[in-house]
Parts: structure tokens; C-alpha cells; sequence
């Protein structure tokens, strides 16, 4: 390198010894040192010394090329912008469909559907570990008549649709295709996503029901049932979001989801799916932090990592495989009940990380998150948030402008290292199952969560309006509340329902289920055919679960 570099090492040894450092010196810096989230070092600048024309073509190359560091399609936002989604859910199911209307109305392009905790932890809205749950964080689903309502004047097979469930998540993508069946269009048609990544709920999010291994079979059944009546459907969305939501740092937020990919798709090859088959319709969903460089950086690595891992250890051989394809979302954990309208500006910022990062989905959250739920004139500033950047600010207009940056390469290539040194943690301890037997990742988000929450009591870490800036308008909006009504509405009509259906066809339905659960069959043929015949959510997770047992965290050592 030093002889291609035509003195520029020298150079830049001389202006750190004789410029920079007798200015810093006199002058002082902001701060002793400079870091990002992750705890890289920030150098005072950086030169082509640290992105050398060598390694171009291996690690950055072009847009739509292996490794895909620098997007995962050629044209990028020059061809198609990325899916405007908005998370949405709460109280009925008609509630939740008026603001999918009024969000489509307004330019959104893609639905995110938020469901209760119940209809996350299996539970129908009757059941006694429901009450006073109903629709509060999400909209309650408990039957197929629930799910008509929530999709009503919906297209489906225009619309794209992504729902953030994950131990229920067969039965509502069994919801969801007998819907389009009973529209006329047919799975095949349909195109969104189901979260579906049980792995990261057991160390940091907590919606699991069923112990790891009959949950892999469940997430198996789903990529082998999608890949032959449903492929235009994401059978995955591995998740960093809520690790990173738990405290994570932007290292740990990769690795964590890269291991846990590694585990899904070792699982869908050990059941004899082929990986060129299932691969394609893998999909990832990421957060986005306030530091735009090190969240652009990060996105950026985990493409040439996961590129390379498909390649090289699973033996990929379609780019399609290959392709780390995200939806990302504002950070929910970085919004303030102090100073809200700041949180205008903190989405902002971070949403224009994600789309220099290049996602193909992006949420942002609403102004009003850390105090209820978003208001309909909050969620709509959200949205224009994402039209302003796509339309007015002309970082669309070529393909990962940040590329070439020494700084952002610099910072890609450390990421990487750092996220490689943490999986290869992971892998000597047998893989993720075995990793969060053993608590090593809640470990580690734990020290992670509680050094930054220490840095922002000790004011290292500035939090405007929190710890620092706190001075000037401390009024808060008017919050959005749920009628608490809402519960005893829903269980009213779901009592009405279940009485209306002819209890031997939901026995014999339900009795599949449990067969299949118990055999070797594939679990979305009879869970299918048990919301068809009008079988409620809690019902066929129930059944399941008295197969599989429920998970119990205190069980493992």
C-alpha cells in the first residue's frame, strides 16, 4: 500500500503531528474520545487509506452485484422507492381497518399489522389471561370473522401486507389466505410478510408459547408450505428490531439476527427444503438509530455478510439467496414523553439513515409513541416524513450515495469484524437455541442496555430535552385512548360466534390439528382447514400446545 498511496501516509502523519494535533491541543475537542453506539473508535478523518481501490471489487462492488454491499438491486430508488408502511393496530377490528384506510388514502403503500398481546400469546379475547388486554397494544384477532373485518375493502392482491406475530404466526397466515380465497384471488396472488422469528422472542422481546424445537418445526412447515402454494409470500422476517429495542447495540442488533438466520435456515435444510428453494423469500427487519453513519454502516455489512454466508456455508448458488432484503423501523426506544415534537426530528434523522442504508420497507413511528397510541394527525406526520424524503430530498436519486465514503467504508469493514467476532461467539456454543439455553445474548443486551442507560444518568450521552436542553415547551398532546368498552364488545361477539358453529365439525378440525402436531405432517394443511371451518385462534393454539407444552425460561440453565 505505501507504495501506491503517493505519500499520502506521510502526509497524513505530518498533518496529525504538526496541524492537527497542536490545534486539538490548544483548542480542545468536544470530548477525551470519539465512539459510535458500538463502541468503534471515531478517527478525527479519514482518507483513502482506509478504503483502498484494491479492495473494491470483493467488498463494495456495484449496486444489485455480490456481495451487495452497496444495495440489493441495480436500479435501487431510481426504479421503484421502497414500501411506505405504517404499524398499525388497536381496540376492534374495525377501528384498525378505518385507519388502514385513511393511511392508503393518504399514499401509504403497504399495510403493518400490530395484533393485541393475547392474539400474540395465543389466547381468544374470552380467555382469563386476556381481560383487560383486549386490543390495548394491538387489535384483537380471534376468528376468521375478525380477520373479514380487519381486511375489509382491502385489496389483497394490490396491497402488500406485513404482520408482527410470531408464535401464532401459521394460524394467521392461514387467516390470511382463506380470506384471499374467499376474495377469488388464491394464495398465490398474495405478497407480505409474517415476522415468524421465534428465536429472538425467547431472549428479547417474550411472546413465545411453544419450546424451541416444535416452534422450528412450525417455522419449517411455513417455508415448505409457502414455497408451493404461496411464493410471492415472505415466510420470515428475522428480527433485530426488537433486539436492538431491548437494549442492544447496533453490533449485537447484527449478529444476534444473523445467528439466529443461520439457525432457521440450518433447520429448513435439515428438513430436506432445498436452499435456493426457501431462501429467496427470507426477509429481514432491522432498527434504525439517531447515529445516521454507523446505522448506514451496519446495513451495509450485514448485506456483504450474509451474502457471503449463503454462499460460502450454505452453498447458495441463485443471488436471489443471497440477497439480504430488510424492512426497517424507527427506534421506539429513542422517542421521549419530554419534548415530543423532538421526536419529529429524531424519526426524521433515522428514517433518512434507513433509506441511505437501502431498505426495501420502511415504519416511522409517530411523534406521540412514549406516551399512547399514535394519533391519527401524529401517524400522518410520520408518513409524510417518509414522502418528504423520497420526494424532496434527492437522496433517491442515485444509488448508495454514501458509497465511497472513506468514513462509511471504514466503518462498514469494522462493523463487519465485529459482528463476525460475536457470531463466531455464538457458534462455539452450538449454535443460537444453544446460545440462549446457556443466556447468552440476554446477558449481553442486559450489560449493553444498563452501560447505556448509565451513560445517559451520567450525561456522556445526551438525550435533548432529557438530560440536556431541558428548558422551554413541556406541553404534551392529547392522548389517544382506548374505549374500554372495546373488550366486552369483542368477547360478546365472539361468545355469539362460537355458539353459532357446529361444535363436532370444530372437534373434528381441531382433532387434525392435533394429529398432525403429534405426526410428521405439515402443520398448515389442517390449521388451514380449522380456520376455514370457523376454529378461533386460541382454540387451535391450545391444541398445540398440548402436544408441544409451553415454553418455561426457567427451565434451562
Amino acid at each position: 500500500m505505501a507504495e501506491k498511496d503517493h505519500g499520502l501516509s506521510s502526509r497524513f502523519k505530518k498533518w496529525q503531528e504538526e496541524i492537527y494535533s497542536p490545534f486539538r491541543e490548544k483548542g480542545g475537542e468536544r470530548r477525551e474520545s470519539f465512539e459510535t453506539t458500538s463502541g468503534i473508535g471515531i478517527e478525527p478523518a479519514y482518507t483513502p487509506l482506509d478504503s483502498p481501490d484494491e479492495r473494491y471489487n470483493d467488498d463494495i462492488g456495484l449496486p444489485g452485484s455480490y456481495p451487495f454491499t452497496r444495495g440489493v438491486y441495480p436500479t435501487m430508488y431510481r426504479g421503484r422507492l421502497w414500501t411506505m408502511r405504517q404499524y398499525a393496530g388497536f381496540g376492534s377490528a374495525e377501528e384498525t381497518n378505518k385507519r388502514f384506510l385513511y393511511l392508503l388514502e393518504r399514499g401509504q403503500t403497504g399495510l403493518s399489522v400490530a395484533f393485541d398481546l393475547p392474539t400474540q400469546m395465543g389466547y381468544d379475547s374470552d380467555h382469563r389471561m386476556a381481560e383487560g388486554e383486549v386490543g390495548r397494544v394491538g387489535v384483537a384477532i380471534d376468528s376468521i370473522d375478525d380477520f373479514r373485518r380487519l381486511m375489509n375493502g382491502i385489496p389483497l392482491d394490490k396491497v402488500s401486507t406485513s404482520m408482527t406475530i410470531n408464535a401464532t404466526s401459521a394460524i394467521l397466515l392461514a387467516m390470511y389466505v382463506v380470506l384471499a380465497e374467499e376474495s377469488g384471488i388464491g394464495p398465490a396472488s398474495i405478497a407480505g410478510t409474517i415476522q415468524n422469528d421465534i428465536l429472538k422472542e425467547y431472549y428479547a422481546r417474550g411472546t413465545y408459547i411453544y419450546p424451541p424445537t416444535p416452534s422450528m418445526r412450525i417455522i419449517t412447515d411455513i417455508f415448505s408450505w409457502c414455497r408451493e402454494n404461496a411464493p410471492k409470500w415472505n415466510t420470515i422476517s428475522i428480527s433485530g428490531y426488537h433486539i436492538r429495542e431491548a437494549g442492544s447495540t447496533a453490533v449485537q442488533e447484527v449478529a444476534f439476527t444473523l445467528a439466529d438466520a443461520v439457525e432457521y435456515i440450518s433447520a429448513a435444510i435439515a428438513a430436506g427444503l432445498d436452499v435456493d428453494e426457501f431462501a429467496p423469500r427470507l426477509s429481514f427487519f432491522f432498527c434504525v438509530h439517531n447515529n445516521i453513519f454507523e446505522e448506514v454502516a451496519k446495513f451495509r455489512a450485514a448485506r456483504r455478510i450474509y451474502a457471503r454466508l449463503m454462499k460460502d456455508r450454505f452453498g447458495a448458488k441463485k443471488d436471489k439467496s443471497c440477497l439480504l432484503r430488510f424492512h426497517a423501523q424507527t427506534a421506539g426506544c429513542s422517542l421521549t414523553a419530554q419534548q415530543v415534537e423532538n421526536n419529529v426530528v429524531r424519526v426524521a434523522m433515522q428514517a433518512l439513515a434507513a433509506v441511505l442504508g437501502g431498505t426495501q420497507s420502511l415504519h416511522t413511528n409517530s411523534k406521540d409513541e412514549a406516551l399512547n397510541l399514535p394519533s391519527e394527525n401524529a401517524v400522518l406526520t410520520a408518513l409524510r416524513t417518509q414522502q418528504l424524503i423520497a420526494e424532496e430530498s434527492g437522496v433517491c436519486d442515485t444509488i448508495d450515495p454514501l458509497g465511497g465514503s472513506y468514513y462509511i467504508e471504514r466503518l462498514t469493514d469494522e462493523i463487519e469484524e465485529k459482528v463476525l467476532e460475536l457470531m463466531g461467539r455464538v457458534e462455539d456454543m452450538g449454535g443460537m437455541t444453544s446460545a440462549i439455553e446457556k443466556h447468552f445474548p440476554q446477558k449481553e443486551i442486559e450489560r449493553s442496555s444498563y452501560e447505556y442507560q448509565m451513560g445517559v444518568e451520567k450525561k456522556d450521552i445526551t438525550v435533548v430535552g432529557v438530560n440536556k436542553y431541558t428548558g422551554g415547551n413541556t406541553a404534551t398532546p392529547e392522548k389517544f385512548a382506548i374505549d374500554p368498552e372495546i373488550e366486552h364488545r369483542h368477547v360478546k361477539r365472539l361468545t355469539a360466534f362460537k355458539a353459532a358453529r357446529e361444535a363436532g365439525q370444530v372437534s373434528s378440525l381441531l382433532s387434525a390439528v392435533k394429529d398432525t402436531a403429534s405426526g410428521e405432517g405439515n402443520l398448515l394443511v389442517p390449521i388451514i382447514e380449522a380456520v376455514r371451518g370457523g376454529c378461533t385462534l386460541g382454540e387451535i393454539s391450545s391444541t398445540m400446545e398440548k402436544v408441544f407444552g409451553r415454553y418455561d425460561p426457567g427451565s434451562t440453565t
